[in-house]
């Protein structure tokens, strides 16, 4: 069995394939040149992340594929069902990174509360000259222990977020289409577990109302999560952070609301004119950004990789 990992495989999941005897292609192919690469050397398998796309044109063209599989969660750049009605078994791993991407909701809470993105900007520029001025400017800082935090999609993602915000003293609310309830495990350094169990609502209003800080951990939509209606009915003074998907929230509007101070700051590390972000965006002081960081770190890429082997080894007992 041969595989493509076209947008790059972690070293511990290229040692679990090898160790299993299948061969894993050392390429990097341009989107253009891939139906000619895997038909030219035989690929079983397509590995990809988000860089590569997997339309219908492609999976028609190379008919002895046999496994699609994406490094991660969203699969919004795989024709899915497509493929699945052609016959192809289509793996991603929907939990590997979770806790990388809630991290990082905190890591951009953190820096909101705390002014810590312009405060980065600006030391190197005024630290010798306007010390006091600025020190004086970020003082009125928050802290998350005893806020709302309101967590709008309930799957891996948004179950770490919730499970950060709790052990941090947070109040959790969560938001999802139709109320589920799960019970969240808290797991601690010694051994000791808590179990917490929340349940969801989908009451839109009685969410946004109470919310501090918002976190948007949802699949791609159609339509905006996030709009002037969602922004009119928030408390003032609120805090945002979508690693979600471009698209959730409409970030013309978001400009709007954080120049009339209804929204206090926020983060974006997904983007509708992904990879090319509105400049607007770009200079707000009010933003943290981040360039679709979500899930790049060392041990979800680790996560990621040993998975997908996992899963191809397993498919190729079935074969």
């Amino acid at each position: 069995m041969r595989v493509l990992a076209n947008d790059g495989i972690s070293k511990a999941g290229e040692i679990a394939l090898k160790e299993a005897g299948i061969e894993l292609l050392d390429n990097r192919v341009a989107q253009d040149h891939v139906i000619s690469f895997i038909n030219e050397n035989n690929v079983d398998v397509l590995l990809v992340r988000s860089a590569t796309k997997v339309r219908q044109d492609l999976i028609d063209a190379c008919p002895n594929l046999k496994i699609v599989g994406r490094g991660g969660i969203g699969m919004d750049n795989i024709d899915v069902e497509y493929a699945i009605e052609k016959g192809l078994y289509v793996i991603n791993t929907p939990t590997a990174s979770s806790k990388s991407v809630a991290e990082l909701v905190f890591a951009h809470f953190f820096s909101l509360a705390r002014f810590l993105h312009e405060s980065n900007r600006l030391m190197p520029l005024e630290g010798d000259t306007h010390f006091n001025a600025m020190k004086k400017s970020f003082s009125k800082a928050y802290e998350l222990s005893g806020k709302t935090l309101g967590v709008i999609g309930f799957g891996s993602i948004g179950q770490e977020v919730a499970k950060m915000g709790i052990s941090l003293g947070m109040k959790v609310k969560v938001l999802t289409r139709k109320p589920k309830t799960e019970v969240l495990t808290l797991s601690f350094f010694d051994g000791q577990t808590l179990n917490f169990e929340i349940t969801s609502t989908n009451d839109t209003d009685e969410f946004l109302k109470d919310s501090d800080f918002i976190s948007i951990n949802t699949p791609q939509t159609d339509e905006y999560i996030i709009d002037t209606p969602q922004f009119e009915k928030m408390k003032d003074g609120v805090y945002i952070v979508n690693t979600a998907r471009g698209g959730v929230i409409n970030e013309v509007t978001l400009l709007d609301f954080i120049e009339s101070g209804k929204v206090a700051g926020a983060a974006l590390d997904v983007f509708e004119n992904e990879p090319s972000p509105e400049l607007i965006l770009l200079m707000n002081p009010n933003l943290s950004l981040t360039p679709h960081l979500g899930g790049n770190t060392v041990d979800a890429q680790e996560k990621i990789g040993v998975e997908l082997a996992h899963q191809i080894i397993e498919i190729k007992k079935k074969l």
